[in-house]
């Protein structure tokens, strides 16, 4: 694909955005919109090296199509490999209100026939062909695209295309960083835990180190962040118990603080390497209270159009699933957070969100929080933000996709257009070497025998994603649905013990 002679610069183009753009509410986009969904995880590879199945997480996104429930909107979907039409249709059959093969004929599914383990978006960037093609599908003035994550491949498939792109741009990028989380939290009064400026090397982090602890010496250990970790793969903690920190002089302590750094068993193994480029902080671990969780609030930013101000939209809050070997990764979340913190979260989000409007950030972020409960009081400190779409942006668009209720403001609950709350668990890593025996179609004969499939006249059971990973690596993601914070659990326990059971019976 030639680039034209002359092109509209990225943010030039950002100012054609719509502001219904953003809003994946039944008819609020207006008629005749196309949209160009790049699911690419343009991330660190060392640390998307850590994820399982990773190049199958493009599918992750496909709940995208709750855009396909206004007739008006057309879609086209990029992948790296081909979909299978049986996991397509698993998810347009859950769309309320529009006939599956009325959605059908507004999707275009292209692909660029290539499983490397590199970024959708530059694959996309190296075959013009392919983005002649894609171009033919979108109609000016009409269209935008959407990405899990905005870097500088993804504004310059934007200007190569010239479609604007719903996203923050990447040299905003500063602001969900660690770092940059620290200075928002700052700038808004929203509550953090004690930590350091970057550092960039191992003698800078080791000095940050020993003065956090020397400013706090009942801490009995400290958290290295890498500035652009992700999922908790760039978190690791470091104990001071061991150390006896408080024995030695200021020489010595530093010294073995710089030993114990050397060794961190950070999941990203080259991170001494990304401390050089991307830079560390440290900061404190939160620990203490009688119950400890670690909640998530949600929201999205929508453009302002030409001339307009950009609105914030609180969306959703979580409690999240940590676990791995630091404890640090995320692997499922369940929806909505516990209620004696949740109008917190959400104003300490609708703050964040609000300064990162100011700054020029547009669509999805979330800000992560350290939760801890002493007596009848909860004490919640913001740790960081992120300015993508995450882990818990697909159950959310699956719950919007089957059910089209919405947020309830004064409450943090999901209500269905009946009034009815609804709740859910959701998971990426339900895993088992049992599950590699099964396919995509085997596992919704299982649930569907059950009984265990989503029901929107009971308003609860299971939807599927990640089925590209149940063969080759015995994973898949579900998000299970209930009417309470107590059916979403049981409907989840009740799928996972029959897949599993009905795993073992066909091998």
């Amino acid at each position: 694909m030639s680039t034209p002679a002359t092109t509209t610069g990225f943010r030039a183009l950002q100012e054609q955005l719509q502001p219904a753009w953003g809003n994946s509410t039944i008819g609020a986009m207006g008629p005749d919109v196309d949209v160009l969904m790049v699911p690419s995880l343009s991330m660190d590879r060392t640390q998307m090296a850590l994820v399982q199945g990773a190049h199958h997480y493009e599918e992750r996104q496909l709940f995208s199509l709750i855009r396909l429930r206004d007739p008006g909107v057309r879609m086209v979907y990029a992948t790296s490999k081909p979909l299978a039409e049986l996991v397509v249709d698993a998810v347009l059959e859950l769309l309320p209100g529009v006939p599956t093969s009325h959605a059908r004929r507004r999707l275009h599914l292209v692909d660029t026939d290539d499983a490397s383990d590199r970024p959708l978006t530059e694959k996309l960037l190296e075959r013009p062909a392919l983005l002649a093609r894609i171009a033919e599908l979108l109609r000016p003035g009409r269209s935008f695209i959407n990405c899990f994550v905005v870097t500088e491949l993804e504004k310059q498939l934007s200007e190569r295309l010239q479609i604007p792109l719903l996203g923050t741009d990447p040299a905003l990028g500063h602001w969900g960083s660690k770092a940059g989380s620290r200075e928002l939290f700052a700038r808004c009064g929203v509550p953090h835990p004690p930590g350091s400026a970057l550092t960039f090397n191992l003698d800078d982090l080791t000095e940050a180190t020993a003065e956090l602890w020397e400013a706090h010496p009942e801490l009995r250990r400290c958290v290295v962040k890498l500035n652009e970790g992700f999922g908790g793969e760039g978190n690791a903690p470091l104990e001071f118990a061991p150390l006896q920190l408080a024995e030695v002089s200021g020489a010595a302590r530093r010294q073995r603080l710089r030993s114990a750094l050397e060794t961190l068993p950070m999941p990203a193994a080259s991170w001494l390497t990304l401390l050089a480029q991307q830079g560390a902080l440290v900061e404190a671990w939160l620990d203490g209270g009688e119950e400890l969780s670690s909640p998530s609030v949600q929201g999205t930013i929508h453009p302002g159009g030409l001339g307009g101000r950009p609105s914030v939209e609180v969306l959703s809050t979580h409690e999240q699933v940590l676990g791995g070997a630091s404890g640090q990764t995320y692997l499922g979340c369940r929806f909505p957070c516990d209620e004696a913190y949740r109008l917190e979260l959400m104003r300490h989000g609708q703050a964040v969100g609000e300064a990162l409007a100011a700054e020029g950030a547009l669509e999805r972020y979330a800000v992560d929080f350290i939760a801890r409960r002493f007596g009848d009081r909860w004490n919640v400190q913001a740790i960081e933000v992120n300015l993508r779409q995450g882990g818990t942006t697909h159950p959310y668009m699956a719950l919007s996709a089957i059910t089209s209720g919405q947020l309830d403001p004064a409450s943090g609950l999901y209500l269905s257009p009946t009034g009815q709350p609804l709740h859910y668990v959701a998971t990426d890593n339900l895993c088992s070497p049992n599950l590699r025996c099964l396919l995509p179609i085997d596992l919704i004969d299982i649930v569907a025998d059950a009984g265990l499939h989503y029901d929107p006249a009971r308003l609860r059971g299971s939807v599927f994603h990640l089925l590209g990973c149940l063969s080759e690596f015995g994973k898949l993601g579900m998000t299970c649905i209930g009417r309470s914070s107590e059916e979403a659990q049981a409907v989840y326990a009740a799928t996972e013990e029959e897949l599993l059971r009905g795993a073992a019976a066909k091998r």
